[in-house]
């Protein structure tokens, strides 16, 4: 199994599919220990101000494209999009990651994502507002695209700081980062959600672009000032890397036994996820004012803050396969009783225990990759997981944005559906949308059975204990 002329080891004695025992390898030189602690923390805290802002004009447009269309297809497309765009520059992404040092990477990301939200500021100024929300019209999908393209951009950096856990973090500590990155990101979560229902309903969508421009250009400054020990990587003179990688992304995960069945089944829990992504908010929004639900769920997503304080304490144990399976049982479980009857306080604490759990299965993905997978590899690897496990999601948004507009609203609200499935939803407005996220979460409960009693999985739980970590420092 051999890779392009990137320069990785590729046959010599670290190469994937030469030993399973040095899996992630860390380039000479690079000793996990107190400094590079410091300066994971130093990125973290800069990676803390960057995701506030990306999330609090990501949930804004959400909000403020649903109250001024009164479109469950447009917020459905609009979140499609954004997990397609992820999806297609994934692969892309990781091979820039593994081709070039990762704090030039997380400066490059953030420097787009100034300019796409500075070029949205300008469309703003410049289109009248009756414009601006004719979401039949190309404005609208202009507006929203360039705050879009600033969002996906995001998802480089987040790959980066996936392979600078492995290069900063001792090997023993990793899950824990791991939770500290999902404390993190549910901090950024909680702040943004609440603060972006009140900045549209309250300041409007030009005060809200100017405030997400001027941190984004402080997230950016302070990036500068950061300095990652890190080496750049090697490549073999005049040979040009592949800008879409996707044999090395190939050949690092079928090196390891069972990485690729865990990967298909992120893929499908994924096609079962666009029916969230669609239908949350649209939900919420039948249940709560846009103020209200932007506070509600700032107050569930405290849940991504337990759910990351919990492994950075705790760590997930010698077998976090198993932790990530057990977790997606719980979430499939969510999926069916949280909206079965169209009560607030059920809804809301339904979204509490499912951001509780979600670090933690971000995190046991995470550390299996990162240990498995070696080091002048991950990028590419992260990245691919990446696209194949959200490529799902924009299919079931774009699927069940119009079945839910057009078809199971409005049947539910005929005598003939409340006939047929009243006894299973109750009463109330939303009584569609609730019906596909019962019917999703029972497909996701099969699915994690299934998955647990395979194979690939007993295969991937050994490889992960035989996989021998780097010298700790």
């Amino acid at each position: 199994m051999t890779e392009g002329p990137e320069g990785s080891p590729a046959d010599g004695p670290d190469a994937p599919g030469h030993s399973e025992h040095h899996a992630a390898r860390l380039p000479p030189g690079i000793t996990p220990g107190p400094q590079t602690l410091r300066a994971f923390r130093a990125v973290l805290a800069n990676t803390l101000v960057a995701n506030v802002t990306t999330s609090y004009l990501w949930f804004a447009l959400t909000f403020w494209a649903y109250l001024e269309t009164k479109s469950v297809l447009a917020t459905s497309i609009l979140g499609g999009s954004y997990m397609l765009l992820i999806a297609v520059g994934g692969i892309f992404f990781g091979t820039l990651v593994d081709h070039h040092r990762k704090h030039a990477v997380m400066v490059a990301s953030s420097a787009i994502t100034l300019v796409m939200f500075m070029l949205a500021g300008a469309l703003y100024l410049l289109f009248p507002t009756q414009r601006l929300v004719d979401w039949n019209g190309p404005v609208f999908w202009a507006f929203a695209g360039v705050i879009l393209l600033g969002g996906v951009v995001e998802s480089l950096r987040n790959i980066a700081l996936s392979t600078t856990v492995t290069l900063l973090v001792p090997d023993g500590q990793r899950d824990k980062a791991n939770g500290q990155v999902g404390t993190v990101q549910g901090i950024a979560f909680m702040i943004t959600s609440v603060f972006s229902g009140l900045s549209i309903g309250l300041l409007g969508m030009g005060w809200t672009l100017g405030l997400a421009i001027g941190l984004t250009a402080l997230a950016l400054g302070h990036l500068l000032t950061i300095t990652i020990p890190e080496q750049r990587p090697p490549r073999d003179e005049g040979a040009r890397p592949p800008a879409f990688d996707i044999r090395g992304a190939i050949g690092a995960i079928r090196a390891v036994p069972g990485l690729g069945a865990l990967i298909l089944f992120s893929c499908f829990n994924n096609l079962v996820g666009g029916v969230y992504m669609a239908l949350m908010d649209p939900y919420g929004l039948t249940l709560f004012s846009v103020e209200s639900w932007g506070i509600v769920l700032g107050v569930t997503s405290f849940g991504f803050v337990l759910g990351g304080l919990w492994v950075a304490r705790f760590g997930l144990g010698e077998k976090p396969l198993r932790s990530l399976m057990l977790v997606n049982v719980v979430v499939a479980l969510i999926g069916i009783f949280f909206t079965v009857r169209e009560v607030w306080w059920v809804y809301a604490g339904g979204i509490l225990l499912f951001m509780c759990v979600i670090p933690i299965a971000e995190a046991a993905e995470q550390t299996i990759l990162q240990r498995v997978v070696p080091f002048a590899k991950q990028g590419r690897v992260f990245g691919f997981a990446q696209s194949v496990e959200v490529a799902a999601s924009p299919v079931s948004a774009f699927l069940i944005g119009p079945i839910a507009q057009y078809g199971l609203i409005p049947y539910m609200k005929t005598a003939e559906g409340q006939e047929r499935f009243g006894w299973l939803v109750g009463a109330g407005q939303a009584r569609g949308i609730a019906l596909v996220f019962i019917a999703s979460g029972l497909l996701m409960l099969v699915a994690v059975a299934v998955a647990m009693i395979s194979p690939p999985y007993r295969v991937l739980s050994r490889s992960y204990q035989q996989a021998e970590p780097p010298p700790a420092s």
